[in-house]
């Protein structure tokens, strides 16, 4: 969370001190990509897939574990040196090491691993996802700031041509040389123009505040934004929608996505029915142990000592000479017991499943579902990318139309109106027909400007389905 944060304080850090320059549509792309929360999400699932990755890679090593045991009986109890019983306190200790190596389980670890594999393949293309999901949102709402600023502009237009007349009919009114009713349905305009220049500042700041909340960053109402190039405006567009949707199919990251969760699911179902083998392993142990009471006798010397035995000899008795070893106890060291008492051990070991109470066929089963669940979200997948294609083609169609002819008719209003402008200064025409044709253009610049950012937006739309560059 802290660096989260620190990322969000650079970025705005980054964003204000580069105001000069204006923010880009590409910088706004990469901003929000680095603070919103549902990619840096995907990020995390995908990394966490990596580590799944990597640890079933590592159950093919042998495990390694060591055993150390310290410990006193009292009482009655088992000499670990010699096992014998004995009633007197007694340290002892035990060291172990053991190792482990599955050689065969019927594939199952190698297929885990190539469904895992596929697994995190599918999640980077999932974090992919996420991140086109919300460049879409990003464009959409940096064009609806553009727009926006135009439609601002536009009214704020309109409101200089609306002063100009009022300046003009003030002074004709004073002089009595105009109707009255001309002046005041002209002042009754500049009073609509005003208020929708208000209106569409606070259309502005929304749009803004939009955006910002998209990037993750602090609004601030000194955000410029860089103009789309001229050039984005051309309304023909080259492509067909089976063009698209054929390289959709190679490039679009959901499908890769889904398509790699269905190979998933089959190399899922192979690893689980190799449980149904039998598990061969090697195995090795190395054990010791040390006790406290551990004694070793050692020769000290011998000596000749009469016994309570005799013999007879012609009548006399002679005593037998016996003779006697004498030897000394003395504990045995540590160091030597633990090497008195070592010793080690392989084995190989072979399990073979008879009954398991169903369990790995029913795991099969349930894999065999998730398959076909995965082929299906396969199958809806493209054919709502299919669908999806079609319909943005449709609509850029459109949009493109539209926008042609809306260009068209902001030409004839603005003649339109440049005419009648001539007619009103000269008297020839009332107050009502020139604020017809004056509206008649209002209205259509502001439709204009409507359709040339909704164009863009469909277009790109389409690249990002297509995989062309979006800016």
């Amino acid at each position: 969370m802290k660096s989260f944060f620190l990322n969000i304080v650079f970025a705005t850090f980054a964003l204000f001190a580069s105001a000069q320059q204006r923010l880009t549509l590409k910088q706004a792309v990469e901003i929000g990509i680095k603070n919103n929360i549902d990619v840096l999400q995907s990020d995390l699932l995908m990394q966490k897939a990596g580590i799944n990755l990597k640890q079933s890679k590592e159950y093919r090593l042998p495990d390694l574990n060591a055993s150390l045991n310290h410990g006193k009986n009292f009482g009655r109890s088992i000499d670990p040196f010699t096992n014998g019983y004995i009633d007197q306190k007694v340290g002892y200790a035990n060291y172990s090491a053991s190792s482990n190596l599955l050689l065969f389980n019927g594939f199952a670890l190698q297929n885990q691993i190539k469904a895992n594999k596929l697994g995190y393949e599918a999640s980077k293309e999932e974090l992919q996802q996420a991140k086109d999901n919300l460049t879409i949102n990003i464009i959409l709402a940096y064009l609806q700031v553009l727009s926006a600023e135009e439609v601002l502009k536009q009214s704020q237009d309109q409101v200089t041509v609306t002063q100009k007349q009022v300046e003009r009919l003030d002074i004709l009114n004073k002089s009595g040389a105009i109707l009255p009713a001309d002046f005041f349905d002209m002042k009754g305009q500049l009073a609509t123009d005003q208020v929708a220049i208000s209106d569409n500042k606070a259309n502005l700041e929304t749009a803004k505040l939009n955006l910002v909340q998209l990037l993750n960053i602090p609004y601030h109402k000194d955000l410029e934004l860089e103009k789309i190039p001229a050039e984005n405006f051309n309304p023909d567009y080259s492509g067909t929608p089976d063009e698209i949707y054929k390289t959709a199919l190679q490039q679009f990251a959901q499908v890769q996505a889904v398509k790699l969760r269905t190979q998933s699911a089959e190399k899922n179902i192979r690893s689980i029915k190799g449980q149904l083998f039998p598990t061969l392993s090697l195995g090795g142990s190395v054990n010791t142990n040390y006790s406290s009471v551990a004694t070793r006798e050692y020769f000290v010397n011998s000596t000749e000592n009469p016994s309570s035995n005799y013999v007879t000899v012609s009548g006399t008795q002679y005593p037998v000479i016996v003779k006697q070893d004498i030897y000394t106890s003395k504990k045995i060291s540590f160091g030597n017991q633990l090497s008195n008492n070592l010793f080690e051990a392989v084995n190989v070991g072979l399990t073979i499943p008879l009954f398991n109470n169903g369990r790995i066929r029913n795991q099969v089963k349930m894999a065999k579902l998730e398959l076909k669940n995965s082929q299906y979200l396969e199958q809806n997948t493209k054919t709502q990318l299919q669908q999806s294609i079609e319909r943005a083609y449709v609509n850029l169609t459109s949009a493109a139309d539209k926008y042609k002819l809306l260009q068209d008719q902001v030409s004839a209003f603005a003649e339109s109106f440049r005419t009648a402008e001539i007619r009103f200064n000269a008297g020839a025409i009332t107050s009502v027909d020139y604020l017809i044709a004056k509206n008649n253009l209002n209205r259509a610049q502001y439709n204009l400007i409507t359709a040339k950012y909704d164009f863009v937006l469909r277009e790109k739309v389409l690249d990002y389905y297509g995989g062309k560059p979006l800016w």
